[in-house]
């Protein structure tokens, strides 16, 4: 007897719709769990922002940022209700660590793996236009550079997503929670629970995108099975009851030098990030006094008027276990293929701009695994409208 599903995946975030949209546009019937809402964590508490991550060429994460530049490119074009270029300022003052020749030449190279596309490009604000910002000290500056990132609201993207996916014919079960997952000779037993009542499915494969839960769902397999070493980080971000500001501005906190945003947010303004870690349950993260006080003093820094928080909130980056400062690991997903069952793959950790790049790869893991069939429809084509009432 065939297996219910071909591809079952765990977690309805960012990465986990992605996937589902990728294996139901390959042909493949597929079903996702999610045990709350769709984007119910990280992926409706990031910074909003589809980008190649200027940030990490610092680290040298050159591979993630053309990934992310790309699909931001081709983000522009399938989602224009929810995907919108705006103008990013970054500037300079005598105390600011990066100087204009390094934020010119990062610049450069960051348009340069953006293809050198026209909304790659960036240029040097005039002295004469500094009155135009909204910095507090424009009298001090020595530099403004001015570059283009696109923004987003990254639970209505989530939601648009899934919703491509069931037109391609992807089930949802939303709640439901997974409780068992019995990994046999060429398929999976998955037991879950929706509205008080135990259930029982198969599929060949399982896909665990589970966010900062993917190692509790690890524990849920018989035979038990390996997991990775990872850190859970915790970014929080306030919004300000303030007018949003013209554009983004990059800016350096003065306590550290880390780079954090001050944005325009639904008429406020939002700041973030932190990066803090975490030890505690996934679904109790929430913002620090530390880490109020930390962006509102990087925000009276540089702007003047309201600081007043309307709102808070905090998600969680899933991030691989190293000796190195959480800054310089590795932000791209981690597809972990289990050897001792290979028909189940861990997504660790993952960026909200790559995530239709992601289920790319994804497939190509699992694509072994499954019979040949007809292909629906692909996803660099496939154009994503806003969802007009919630998926679940």
């Amino acid at each position: 007897m065939s297996p219910d599903y071909d591809v079952a995946v765990i977690g309805g975030g960012i990465q986990g719709v992605g996937v589902a949209q990728a294996a139901a546009a390959a042909g493949y019937k597929v079903i996702l769990f999610e045990q709350q809402q769709l984007a119910s964590a990280t992926s409706s508490r990031s910074s909003k922002l589809i980008h190649g991550g200027l940030r990490y060429l610092e680290s040298g994460q050159f591979g993630l940022v053309r990934k992310a530049l790309l699909e931001r490119a081709l983000l522009l074009k399938l989602a224009p209700e929810l995907v919108r270029l705006v103008p990013f300022y970054i500037p300079i003052y005598p105390e600011t660590s990066r100087r204009a020749w390094q934020i010119r030449a990062g610049l450069s190279l960051y348009t340069a793996l953006g293809n050198f596309s026209r909304d790659a490009r960036f240029k040097k604000i005039h002295q004469s236009a500094y009155s135009g910002l909204a910095l507090k000290n424009t009298s001090s500056l020595q530099a403004v550079y001015q570059y283009q990132d696109a923004q987003t609201d990254d639970r209505a993207l989530t939601m648009s997503v899934m919703q491509s996916a069931m037109q391609l014919g992807a089930e949802l079960l939303c709640p439901a929670k997974v409780s068992r997952l019995v990994c046999q000779q060429d398929r999976f037993v998955i037991g879950y629970e929706q509205q008080g009542t135990q259930l029982e499915c198969r599929s060949r494969v399982v896909i665990n995108a589970a966010g900062p839960w993917v190692n509790e769902v690890l524990t849920m397999f018989e035979p038990g099975i390996p997991r990775l070493d990872m850190d859970l980080v915790q970014g929080t971000h306030l919004v300000l009851a303030q007018k949003a500001p013209e554009g983004i501005y990059y800016v350096e906190a003065p306590q550290d030098q880390r780079a954090v945003f001050v944005m325009p947010w639904q008429g406020k303004s939002l700041i973030g990030t932190t990066e803090t870690a975490y030890s505690g349950e996934p679904s109790t993260t929430q913002p620090l006094q530390t880490e109020i006080d930390y962006l509102l003093t990087v925000y009276r820094h540089y702007f003047a008027g309201d600081d007043t928080v309307w709102n808070s909130f905090s998600g969680l980056r899933v991030l691989p276990r190293t000796t190195h400062h959480f800054f310089h690991r590795p932000r791209d997903t981690i597809l972990y293929q289990h050897v001792a069952c290979k028909p189940l793959l861990t997504l660790y950790g993952g960026k909200l701009t790559g995530y239709r790049a992601t289920a790319q790869q994804v497939m190509k893991k699992i694509l072994p695994l499954l019979p040949t069939k007809k292909t629906r429809a692909d996803t660099a084509k496939l154009v994503l409208s806003p969802v007009e009432q919630a998926l679940c």
